[in-house]
């Protein structure tokens, strides 16, 4: 039975407790609180909401979804239509967003923003050049 699992989601890398059921089949059970930290979906009456976006739970499905202040993650994202992948004890998951998402991201041509130091040690975001002009200059030994 695993009781800790590492989440990589949009949001991050995040260390979770893990409920029963976790890393048996396609569970992924985590408490409500750690299930709106490492995913954003929080679980509410009308059902899970990210912002101001919520998904009913389908009333014929209650019971794959929450139980006791639990949350299936992975019978979620199975309901979205996106992808998630587990390592085979399931201490490990990856949940990615759906093609859609991801070819509106490539279309629109928005670099994600990220933050990295310069020579100085001085932390630049990539944001605080919005709208001005800027060179990215990558380089991988690979």
């Amino acid at each position: 039975m695993v009781t800790t699992a590492t989440i990589i989601s949009d949001l991050g890398e995040f260390d979770v407790r893990a409920g029963p059921g976790t890393g048996q089949g396609d569970g992924l059970w985590l408490d409500r609180d750690e299930a709106a930290a490492a995913t954003g979906w929080a679980l509410r009456p009308e059902g899970l909401c990210r912002g101001d976006v919520c998904v009913p739970v389908p009333r014929d499905r209650d019971a794959a979804f929450a139980a006791d202040d639990k949350v299936n993650i992975a019978a979620f994202w199975d309901l979205l239509g996106m992808p998630a992948a587990h390592s085979r004890n399931g201490d490990v998951w990856a949940l990615g967003e759906t093609a859609d998402n991801r070819t509106a991201s490539l279309r629109s041509l928005d670099a994600p923003d990220f933050t990295l130091p310069d020579l100085h040690g001085v932390a630049h975001s990539l944001s605080d050049y919005r709208g001005k002009k800027v060179l990215l200059a990558t380089w991988a030994s690979w």
